[in-house]
């Protein structure tokens, strides 16, 4: 059974209705296929625009920050073609003989595109403008655009290094050794391997930040690039390296993205229920692969068969307080949060400082949302720290935040009354982010 007022988000002239979280009286036991990794399918995308001949990708996920990295490749010269095979989408990615710039780039909120596509940019021939939406401007761009420039690109962004700006393009580039700060973000270091190997001289990316980047990101980036035939390493600690030479062409199945899952997982603890994601692969790169031991601290019993995983939360729904230093893995941490909002003891979650450079300052968003339902949070200077209090229902703000807004009705799974004033960003990694919830939730 449940409670729901609403599953659908309605859509006016003159406003959008939030959506209300459904929240069920007894616990979940879902089965949840989830959709394809994002950050595989971009970066396969980009890579196979730039392969030496045409690839297939099986599965890949369609949302709103794949089909605009698909956009700004095709605006680039590359060619898509799809079709449906037993159901499953097979794309198959025909790279321009020439790449060509004269076009604008739309990033939206898309930090992949934004950053992955400049360096392709480079390689077109013809100046490439990029834009995206609103609050895009304020994500910083500065040390990958300065890093461009260190191998021989000519940018304009009048000095902002923040969207919009102009990538010339001349066709090549000669690339070599750069040095950078990517503390803020891992996406800095992949951007520019990932067209490294169309470069003259490769890249040697040097980190000069105090902190290290996300490396599970920067590890997926490094296989794809080497499962292509491009020579890709990290030497050590804070170096990467590509060499020139050919991008082979190749199919690949895109896995599911692990980091999705993250919200229909959590979602077993605070319902004392159980849930289980098919096809949760024997090893991967990707960091929604730690929510196996990080789940555990919160009290959840986790289980991986050959080719499923099971979170069980507690019987009666308890869930502990935890003490998490999770610098690799900030793209969970709203869910945790969420988790330890609804905790019975106190939580401090550290080394996430970054996620305020995200969709949004995910770190003053999940706060202030957190106490605007009455509960008793409040920033670090690198994380959050949530004291137990009795939430009431309200408004949550999603700040056009996808995983601010699965937070929200992952919170609304224990309070009544919690309603999302934008659900509909979720189609930023999934697009039938209401239809699952409410089939996990037996709503459907």
């Amino acid at each position: 059974m449940f409670v729901a007022r609403n599953n659908a988000q309605s859509v006016t002239a003159e406003r959008v209705v939030p959506w209300a979280a459904p929240t069920p009286i007894d616990p979940i036991n879902a089965f949840v296929p989830l959709p394809g990794s994002k950050s595989l399918t971009n970066r396969e995308l980009v890579l196979a625009a730039l392969a030496n001949d045409t690839s297939t990708i099986v599965a890949p996920l369609r949302s709103r920050d794949t089909n605009l990295m698909i956009n700004g490749l095709t605006t680039l010269g590359t060619v898509f073609e799809s079709e449906t095979v037993g159901e499953i989408e097979q794309l198959r990615v025909t790279p321009a003989q020439e790449l060509t710039g004269s076009g604008t780039i739309d990033c939206g909120l898309a930090g992949t595109v934004m950053r992955f596509l400049p360096a392709v940019a480079a390689l077109a021939l013809g100046p490439t403008g990029f834009d995206g939406d609103p609050y895009a401007r304020k994500r910083p761009m500065g040390p990958v655009l300065d890093a461009l420039r260190q191998v021989g690109v000519d940018i304009s962004d009048d000095g902002r290094g923040a969207l919009p700006f102009t990538v010339h393009g001349f066709g090549s580039v000669s690339g070599g050794r750069v040095s950078l700060d990517a503390s803020l973000s891992s996406q800095f270091v992949s951007g520019l391997l990932l067209a490294a190997a169309r470069f003259e001289n490769g890249v040697h990316v040097i980190h000069t930040g105090e902190h290290l980047p996300s490396i599970p990101h920067i590890e997926m980036t490094l296989e794809t690039l080497t499962a292509r035939g491009v020579k890709a390493y990290s030497p050590e600690a804070g170096v990467w390296v590509a060499e020139p030479g050919p991008i082979a062409a190749r199919t690949v199945t895109i896995e599911p993205d692990l980091s999705n899952a993250a919200p229909f997982l959590a979602a077993a603890l605070v319902t004392g229920g159980s849930v289980t994601v098919p096809l949760w692969p024997h090893t991967t790169t990707q960091v929604g692969d730690q929510l196996r031991s990080l789940l555990t601290h919160f009290g959840a019993t986790v289980t991986k068969t050959e080719d499923k995983l099971t979170v069980t939360g507690q019987p009666d729904g308890k869930i502990n307080g935890v003490q998490l230093h999770i610098p690799e893995a900030g793209e969970l941490a709203p869910a945790l949060v969420g988790l330890a909002a609804l905790a019975d003891e106190p939580s401090r979650i550290t080394g996430i400082g970054h996620i305020r450079h995200h969709e949004t300052d995910r770190i003053a968003a999940l706060v202030s949302e957190i106490n605007n339902l009455g509960g008793d949070a409040r920033e670090l200077p690198d994380g959050i720290e949530v004291r137990p209090a009795q939430l009431h229902g309200g408004l949550w703000r999603a700040y056009a935040d996808h995983r601010m807004a699965t937070t929200g009705a992952l919170i609304g799974l224990r309070v009544p009354g919690v309603e999302i004033d934008d659900i509909a960003c979720t189609s930023k990694t999934m697009p039938d982010f209401i239809g699952m919830w409410a089939r996990a939730l037996g709503c459907e």
